[in-house]
This record gives C-alpha cells, sequence and structure tokens, in this order.
C-alpha cells in the first residue's frame, strides 16, 4: 500500500485522465484490429491482446514510481541520461531494421524502442540543470549546454534515422523559452519552416525580394529601440541563401519518402495510389464518420482494413468514423484537460526542477498529439508519431507511462520539498 502522504498529495484529476484515455485508448485499438473470428481479449496473439497485457504491466509500474524516493529522479537524472544515449548507441549494433530505420531492438514477439524512454530522461535532466541557480539562459554558454543536453539525443535518433521522433525533442525548446531562452529562437525557427514551405511553392526571388522589403518597412518604422543596419543586412543576406538553398536540399538530401510526405502535403502531384493513399483514406474515415459517428465496432473504412497502419500512428481515425465529430471533440476535450492540468500543477511546484519538468511533459504529450492528429488531416506532413496512450505498442505505453507518474510522483511530494 502507499503511504499516507503519497495518498495526500496524489492528484487525483490527472489519474482519472490517464486512466479514461488508457481504457479508451484499448477499446480504439480493439475496433481497429478485431479479427473475423471472435477470440479472447487475452489473445497475445491479436494486437488487442498484447495492448491489454501491456496495460496490466503498467499497473505494477506506476506503483514502483510512486513508491520511490521523488528525489532519486533528481539526483539520477544523469544517469538515466546516460543510460538512455548508451540504448541509442547501441542500435546501431543490435538494433533491428524496420521499414528503413533501425530504431527498434528485438526480444522474441516484443520490441523495445528506446528513444520513447530518453525523451523522460532528457527530460529529467535539462530540468536537472535549468534547476541551478546561476544558469541563465540568456547567457550565450548556458544556452549552448541545454541545447546539447536536448541535441545529443537527437543527432543519434537523425542517423537511425526516425526524424519524427527527433523532432519531438525540438519542441523542449518552448520549455527553454519559459525558462528566460530569449523568444527570437522561436521566431528563427518558426520563420525557417514557413520559408522553406514557400520556396517550394513559389519563386525563391520573390520570397527573398519580399522579405527585403519587409525588413525596409520595419527598419525605417522601428524608431522606438535602437536600429542596427548592418544586422538586418546580415538577416536578409541570410535569408537569400535559405530560400535559394531549399530547392538543392529537396532533391539533393532529403530521401524519397521525406520528399513524398511533403509534396502529399502541397498537393503537388500526389498518386492516391501510393504515397499519397495513406493520408487520402485516412481522411475519408474521419469525414464519413459524421457528427455521431457510425457506432463502436462499425467503422466501414475500419473494418474493411483501408487505412493501412490503424492501430498505430492512424488510430485517430477510428476515433473520427466510429464515434463522429462527438466523440472526437470528447477525446481531444480530455486530452486538453490532460495538458492543461499538467501546466497548471507545473506552475505550482514548489522547486524549479518539479516545474521545469512538468513542462517538459506537458510539452511532449502535446507535441505528440497535435502532430498526430495534424497529420490526419494534412496539416502536417506524416512522420509516425504515435498518439498517447491510444496508439498501440508497449513501448509507447509505458514511456508515456513513467514519464507521466513521474511527474505525478513529483507533484505529490511537493509538500515535503520546503
Amino acid at each position: 500500500m502507499l503511504n499516507q502522504s503519497v495518498k495526500k498529495g496524489i492528484d487525483w484529476l490527472t489519474l482519472f485522465l490517464y486512466f479514461t484515455l488508457v481504457i479508451m485508448g484499448w477499446f480504439t485499438i480493439y475496433s481497429a484490429s478485431l479479427p473475423l473470428e471472435e477470440t479472447s481479449v487475452l489473445d497475445l496473439s491479436q494486437i488487442y491482446g498484447r495492448q491489454m497485457l501491456f496495460i496490466f504491466l503498467s499497473i505494477p509500474l506506476i506503483f514502483i514510481l510512486l513508491f520511490l524516493d521523488a528525489k532519486i529522479f533528481e539526483r539520477l537524472s544523469f544517469v538515466f541520461y546516460g543510460i538512455g544515449i548508451l540504448l541509442l548507441m547501441g542500435l546501431f549494433v543490435f538494433g533491428v531494421t524496420k521499414k528503413g530505420q533501425t530504431n527498434w531492438y528485438q526480444f522474441g514477439g516484443f520490441g523495445f524502442q528506446p528513444s520513447e524512454f530518453v525523451k523522460t530522461a532528457t527530460a529529467l535532466l535539462l530540468a536537472k540543470y535549468l534547476s541551478f541557480s546561476q544558469i541563465n539562459l540568456k547567457i550565450f554558454k548556458h544556452q549552448l549546454l541545454a541545447f546539447a543536453i536536448i541535441g545529443l539525443p537527437i543527432l543519434l535518433i537523425l542517423m537511425q534515422p526516425d526524424a519524427g521522433s527527433a523532432m519531438i525533442f525540438l519542441s523542449l525548446i518552448f520549455v527553454l523559452n519559459r525558462e528566460g531562452l530569449p523568444t527570437w529562437y522561436i521566431i528563427a525557427g518558426i520563420s525557417a519552416i514557413v520559408l522553406f514551405i514557400l520556396s517550394l511553392i513559389f519563386n525563391p526571388l520573390y520570397i527573398g525580394i519580399g522579405f527585403f522589403v519587409i525588413a525596409l518597412v520595419h527598419y525605417f518604422n522601428n524608431k522606438k529601440i535602437s536600429r542596427n543596419p548592418f544586422l538586418y543586412l546580415f538577416v536578409s543576406l541570410l535569408v537569400f541563401g535559405f530560400v535559394f538553398s531549399v530547392s538543392y536540399v529537396y532533391n539533393n538530401i532529403l530521401e524519397p519518402h521525406q520528399k513524398d510526405r511533403i509534396d502529399v502535403l502541397l498537393g503537388d502531384n500526389v498518386d492516391l495510389k501510393n504515397e499519397g493513399y495513406n493520408l487520402n483514406q485516412s481522411m475519408i474515415a474521419i469525414g464519413s464518420g459524421g457528427w455521431t459517428g457510425k457506432g463502436y465496432l462499425e467503422g466501414t473504412q475500419t473494418k474493411g482494413g483501408f487505412v493501412p497502419e490503424q492501430h498505430t500512428d492512424y488510430i485517430f481515425t477510428t476515433v473520427g468514423e466510429e464515434w463522429g465529430f462527438v466523440g472526437s471533440t470528447l477525446v481531444i476535450l480530455l486530452f486538453a484537460s490532460l495538458f492543461l492540468r499538467i501546466l497548471y500543477l507545473a506552475e505550482n511546484q514548489k522547486t524549479k526542477f518539479s516545474r521545469v519538468y512538468g513542462y517538459c511533459v506537458a510539452t511532449y504529450l502535446f507535441t505528440h498529439f497535435f502532430v498526430n492528429i495534424a497529420m490526419l488531416v494534412k496539416l502536417f506532413p506524416t512522420i509516425g508519431v504515435p498518439l498517447p496512450f491510444f496508439s498501440y505498442g508497449g513501448s509507447s505505453l509505458w514511456a508515456f507511462t513513467i514519464m507521466l507518474f513521474i511527474f505525478i510522483k513529483l507533484d505529490a511530494n511537493k509538500v515535503n520539498e520546503w
């Protein structure tokens, strides 16, 4: 049994939201993977049977996390991070290649994806580093070490190559911004993405000239702060160089499947029988659900197997088809409630370590959620990001469970942090 102080400190609303999403996720997986012949829900030869096993095994994992001394996560953050980096490096020797990516260890019939767990280790070490009183993210050398903590796993994951998982780590820049990193880093990153996309649609020369005109207008109207004409010129030249390099990067550096995903997003000469098939089928499935859906286990697209990988990256298409707009909205509201609750708890932590870690958890979960759903409705390229607590997989479920319950433990312990 849990001791009285832990019981008293646990945020039961977060617990309720977690178990609600996990249970709804299992029922969705069951529908997306139901065979023609009826079998037991514990049939390990079936996807839903294995997912049920993963859920059962999550229970003792939760109790272990809640029993541990909360200070262990801060004290051993560097050890957890080091183990995670070694696991990522070990993939290049012992990893199994699936769909061109060497990002799994295989043990019999079960796989283990270390990048899912390294997210938590990175959040712990980043929280530990930022909790030092002398750290100021307005100082460049302090920024460099924070970027290095995030950048090392990104580099190893990109070498697998797994751009989707690597991109999730980049979302931690919002946590750094919350802790003092200048906002222009985020503005520069978003601007680069927008310029990259625009350069694939329009003539780079027009984009460069347009930016230069905007820079001139801003310079002559920006009288309230000190203006450096050389800085404006440098940024303009940087933008010109960037937009004119996009075509080379697209044609010579990106892999064919990466170019296909961008083409699908932009609707550029897409073959709906090949690279555009998955997205087209997912949009058909979601759209066919209407307002109230076709009913649980009644989705024709789901039953017919028309949406590939529906139990993993495309799991939300089952929600859209069978539960409709109303059911999809309910799921989105549950996720939003979880994000907002974590942010609220993070803001009320009594130590900087717990606060920063809480923001990392909220950022990770939101990024997974947003990207997974956005890619199904053609708002984001398809990059293979699971939907937390819904997508099939032990690695995904356990990693999110560990990530969340470490924070629940830290929050429950805040009464002892004075």
